[in-house]
């Protein structure tokens, strides 16, 4: 993961999450964001990086992926104390821009194989009508919202992955990242 891209591909899907907060949904379709249980930012960020490596390695093709950390945000209304969730936004940038052909299809069929729930597939409501695909994983409180950029110079695929809310052990505090 060593290619940087500016801080607008950055900042939109924080931005977006911020908004929604996580697609993770419960059997009981609530619109709460659900519990990933307890523990510390750090762990829970490290986490998130395993999650993101998993998605990577179902690409599957050749390329580059900016080095981005996790970060640390607020879980909806609940006690910012107490509470928190984590992202990670990172983006791919194959080795040659016609290997992502295909690719948002095929990971909308690979993804459930792997524990994924595809809740949302098509294009996004952006001028250039980005295909995008929403995921969620309850078993690992996970949801992926992918953005293959097509128009982008060169294309690349965009990731941002969140977490449900995390509840900080007692006698610590949460982390800012």
């Amino acid at each position: 993961m060593k290619i940087k891209l500016g801080a607008i591909a950055l900042a939109l899907p924080i931005a977006f999450i911020t908004l929604i907060g996580c697609s993770v949904a419960d059997s009981s379709k609530s619109t709460e964001i659900p519990s990933s249980g307890t523990s510390t930012s750090s762990a829970a960020a490290k986490e998130a990086e395993k999650v993101s490596s998993e998605l990577y390695t179902l690409i599957g093709l050749k390329g580059k992926a900016t080095d981005t950390g996790p970060g640390v945000k607020e879980c909806g209304k609940k006690d910012p104390e107490k509470y928190f969730q984590i992202f990670h936004s990172w983006s791919f940038i194959p080795a040659s821009s016609e290997q992502l052909d295909g690719t948002m299809e095929r990971l909308k069929a690979d993804l459930p194989k792997h524990g994924w729930k595809v809740v949302a597939f098509g294009p996004d409501s952006s001028r250039n009508k980005n295909l995008s695909l929403t995921a969620d994983n309850t078993a690992k409180k996970f949801s992926v919202d992918i953005t293959y950029r097509a128009k982008g110079k060169p294309p690349y695929l965009n990731f941002f992955v969140v977490s449900g809310c995390y509840q900080i052990p007692d006698g610590d505090k949460i982390e800012q990242f």
